[in-house]
């Protein structure tokens, strides 16, 4: 069994036909998702979709693309939401985007702030940014609370320096594209119980879905290659990292 630890179930082009979806990720052995938000105007969506699907977890955060947003108002209900969240996410840096850099290390640290606070790990978003994203990190010493690199973009050298400050390398449908490289190599040179699989559904569609909507049921063709890359069996891909979903999210 696998869990999809980054799948946007409140997409509208998801969010329509989810009992279709869950069904189909259930017959590829996909059977647990944790679900980030990226603003506080689809948390109450999050939530009640969480209390529909036993198997949905929560993890409300603000996307850097809208740290404008994060301001005392949204940290309050962020504060509110974490009692029942399972991570704070998605937060970080994205220096593709055209929001200021000092407003994002803002919304950044000040979600962290409220992560470390209710002892939930994070999911931190992070491309083009990643020297001051590791600072930032490090000053909030996330080892207590650990978390994921989301989608991971980053060299096999920085993804160490992310498993030293505590955290997990997010493998997406990127690992699987015919010309990757990068992935390749980050995932052969990181250990397996500091992977965790994600299909950033409906984005990020792997191989050999590329050019449809993304779904969690897709999660099989990423633990594959994983499976291929460390020349081990995919029972012992699921094994590994969904025990170490389980640990670091507290699912039930």
């Amino acid at each position: 069994m696998f869990v999809d630890t980054h799948c946007h179930l409140t997409s509208a082009s998801l969010t329509g036909r989810l009992p279709e979806l869950l069904r189909r990720a259930a017959d590829a052995g996909v059977t647990r998702f944790i679900v980030p938000g990226v603003g506080a105007a689809e948390w109450d969506e999050l939530f009640a979709l969480c209390d529909r699907w036993r198997t949905i977890y929560p993890a409300p955060g603000i996307h850097p693309f809208r740290a404008d947003s994060c301001d005392d108002e949204a940290l309050y209900r962020l504060e509110q939401h974490s009692v029942s969240a399972v991570a704070i996410g998605e937060i970080g840096l994205d220096y593709s985007c055209a929001l200021s850099r000092s407003l994002q290390q803002h919304a950044f640290r000040s979600q962290l702030h409220v992560a470390l606070g209710h002892g939930l790990p994070v999911i931190v978003h992070c491309r083009k940014a990643f020297a001051d994203a590791l600072s930032i990190l490090r000053e909030a010493q996330v080892w207590r609370v650990g978390g994921v690199m989301h989608a991971f973009s980053g060299s096999p050298e920085i993804a160490a320096e992310c498993v030293g400050l505590g955290l997990t390398i997010g493998v997406a449908g990127p690992v699987t594209f015919e010309n990757a490289i990068r992935p390749v190599e980050v995932v052969r040179r990181t250990p397996l119980a500091s992977l965790l699989l994600e299909t950033d559904a409906p984005d990020l569609t792997p191989s050999p879905h590329r050019g449809s909507c993304n779904e969690p049921a897709f999660l099989i063709h990423i633990a594959r290659k994983v499976a291929a890359i460390k020349g081990i069996s995919i029972k012992e891909v699921a094994e590994v990292t969904t025990n170490t979903a389980v640990s670091l999210f507290r699912l039930s």
